[in-house]
């Protein structure tokens, strides 16, 4: 199988840490780019408080996820690999399966553990997901 384009979506946690790690290595085994994936969702509201965040807030946060973001990517690239960063305003696992028909990526790397520390919560959640209807192979990197 021949792997150009390889996804990675990062929560920030050492799961994804272990994933980018991962992925840079095969990328410069197959000659192939890293492109990263923060997915970035705000809610308008939050519940049970009823609050509104406003949108220069938003704009904020989105700015800071993806200056984050970017210094991720830059640690890929002084690995040898040509990468890129993407912040998505959608759900993780909505923005991975957009992003990697979009691509499209030959490759889903991914942790299997995020930033909740609650493995079987995040493996039966985004990581599950985005293996039952990933259009190309995820694989799962264990912390």
């Amino acid at each position: 199988m021949d792997f150009r384009i390889l996804l990675v979506p990062i929560d920030f946690s050492e799961s994804s840490s272990r994933a980018l790690d991962t992925a840079v290595a095969l990328a410069k085994r197959f000659d192939a780019r890293v492109h990263l994936l923060h997915a970035c969702q705000l809610n308008t509201s939050v519940y049970p408080y009823g609050m509104i965040i406003g949108e220069e807030l938003e704009q904020r946060l989105r700015e800071a996820a993806q200056q984050k973001l970017d210094e991720w990517c830059e640690r890929a690239v002084a690995g040898g690999v040509s990468a890129e960063a993407t912040v998505s305003p959608g759900t993780p696992s909505e923005s991975i399966l957009e992003l990697a028909a979009g691509l499209p990526a030959d490759l889903i790397v991914m942790g299997t553990r995020g930033l909740s520390g609650l493995k079987h919560v995040m493996l039966g959640s985004v990581a599950e997901r985005t293996l039952r209807a990933a259009p190309c192979p995820v694989l799962t990197v264990r912390e």
